[in-house]
């Protein structure tokens, strides 16, 4: 009778209710031992006693195991002793709040951690200063970061930040800066390399975007970048760089500055600058120079527009034709995106510039003149005339030398042609006919004579393209007419060969036929050579 009231109790309490508190320590097992425990005592009907006698488990892990088919976590009641880094776990925690606060790149790293603890009279190992910092580390990525959706209207916002990648440019790799521009409804983007993220690149790439886009958005959202924020003020407000308000007053659009250390606010672009590293510079490019790689990087954001984003039911370029309409229109003409300072040239016809000097024509060598610096090109001005323009240089301590600015000097003075640095470098790189043209005028005119003939054909330079000059040299020597007019000659030849003229068809006319086939009368001729009519 007892046996069978205490079946009906299992029956009717189909679970022992035992309390963790109660068990001193769980053995571990594992699930399958877990669930051998659960129906000896269910369904076979057996006591706890008799089931950790015949599996040979504690009873209090059976206990544990007849409550739950679940696993207890083990979860310690009171925190392990660390009589060694105990005392200074308030030190690495305050530290790691500080990352916070830093840029990302110099954070405090665990054995940075490590060497401070020790100046503060740690004496432990770093491996447990390392693992203490991982532990901190990881109970902070627990908690997830959470956004609100957001939702733009057509032609009102647009996001800009810099990212950079490394491309293979003439055979080098080289890191570049890429500016990232989204309009952030039909999230259409255009990107554009740069060798630096300075302020005439800054604007250059808000211009070409503008085109790209074929309108202005009303307003766009930067970083605090210093080429636009002189100075972060309370809350939103900033003082801007003058340069970057007279470019916005050209565009009329509105800015808008990200919280320092919230990028997220502007997510969308920094989104859009992994995308084009990941789909347009993966494996990188081999590329000449900028301009062939800015030409791949627009083909590539044009292509882009067939794509079709998740939960869109358009494509990017359908949805930017709609949103065409909504952008400010672009004004009459582009915003100079340059930075101009003053210059004196020095005896050597050069203005310095950044380290670098740039030659300026001799003719023209004025003592002051204005330095122009685009991203990719350095103009020279006098009175607002343009008297030089040359590749910009982003190296230090060179010389940026056009040798066609010196040829009417050495034409005054040809015994420094030899030694001339502009002409060195030149000569190391013209056609091999150029030395056999000099050869010959040097022989045939001697004592400085030939020099300056070949300076005078250098200077065609000026006004022919370097091949067709070459061409032109080949022919004027192989017609023994290799001098100054004999070159101008060949050169008018190749620019406007002799067309044969065709003989006329009189088929219709017959009775012309006739006339074509007489001899001509060279009567008169004989006659002007005899002095007059006879």
């Amino acid at each position: 009778m007892l046996e069978k009231r205490a079946t009906l109790t299992r029956i009717c309490y189909p679970k022992v209710m035992i309390q963790p508190t109660e068990i001193a320590e769980e053995e571990m097992i594992k699930v399958d031992e877990r669930e051998q425990i659960r129906r000896a005592y269910y369904l076979e009907h057996k006591s706890i006693r008799q089931i950790a006698k015949e599996l040979h488990h504690a009873r209090d892990t059976v206990k544990q195991a007849v409550s739950s088919a679940t696993p207890r976590q083990y979860t310690p009641q009171a925190p392990r002793a660390a009589p060694v880094l105990g005392p200074y776990h308030a030190q690495i925690e305050a530290l790691l709040a500080e990352n916070e606060h830093l840029p990302r790149k110099q954070h405090y790293t665990g054995h940075q951690i490590y060497l401070r603890l020790r100046e503060a009279g740690y004496t432990g190992a770093e491996s447990t200063v390392r693992g203490y910092v991982s532990q901190c580390r990881n109970a902070q990525r627990q908690k997830r970061a959470v956004y609100l959706p957001l939702v733009f209207a057509p032609g009102v916002d647009a996001q800009v930040d810099w990212g950079s990648a490394v491309v293979l440019m003439g055979g080098t790799l080289v890191t570049v800066q890429l500016f990232v521009m989204r309009l952030c409804y039909s999230r259409r983007t255009f990107v554009m390399a740069f060798p630096t993220q300075r302020q005439e690149c800054f604007l250059a790439g808000h211009v070409q975007a503008f085109h790209f886009f074929a309108g202005v958005p009303q307003r766009i959202s930067y970083d605090n970048l210093k080429t636009a924020v002189q100075r972060i003020l309370e809350g939103r407000n900033r003082q801007e760089q003058a340069y970057f308000i007279e470019f916005r007053s050209h565009y009329l659009f509105a800015s808008r500055f990200c919280t320092p250390g919230q990028g997220h606010e502007k997510g969308g672009v920094e989104g859009a600058v992994g995308y084009t590293r990941r789909n347009y510079l993966v494996p990188p490019p081999a590329v000449a120079d900028f301009a062939e790689l800015n030409t791949y990087l627009l083909h590539a954001c044009e292509g882009d527009d067939r794509r079709q984003v998740a939960r869109q039911e358009q494509t990017i370029g359908e949805t930017w034709a709609s949103e065409r309409p909504q952008l400010l229109p672009l004004p009459a003409h582009d915003f100079a995106c340059c930075v101009s300072r003053m210059g004196v040239l020095n005896s050597y016809s050069q203005v310095e510039f950044e380290t670098n000097r740039y030659s300026v024509p001799t003719e023209r060598a004025y003592r002051q003149v204005v330095v122009n610096a685009y991203p990719f090109r350095i103009d020279l001005l006098h009175d607002a005339e343009v008297l030089a323009s040359h590749p910009r240089c982003y190296a230090q301590q060179q010389d940026i030398l056009d040798p066609l600015h010196y040829l009417p000097l050495l034409e005054q003075r040809p015994g420094a042609f030899e030694h001339a640095q502009p002409l060195q470098r030149w000569r190391a790189q013209w056609p091999p006919v150029y030395e056999q043209l000099l050869a010959h005028l040097q022989q045939q005119w001697p004592e400085g004579h030939g020099v300056r003939e070949f300076l005078r054909i250098l200077r065609l330079h000026r006004q022919y393209a370097s091949d067709l000059i070459a061409q032109a040299v080949q022919q004027a020597l192989a017609y023994g007419c290799a001098h100054y007019a004999g070159v101008q000659l060949c050169l008018h030849h190749l620019q406007h060969p002799d067309v044969p003229v065709a003989p006329l068809d009189l088929t219709a006319y017959p009775e012309l036929a006739p006339i074509a086939q007489q001899p001509p009368d060279v009567q008169c001729y004989e006659q002007l050579l005899a002095g007059g009519a006879q």
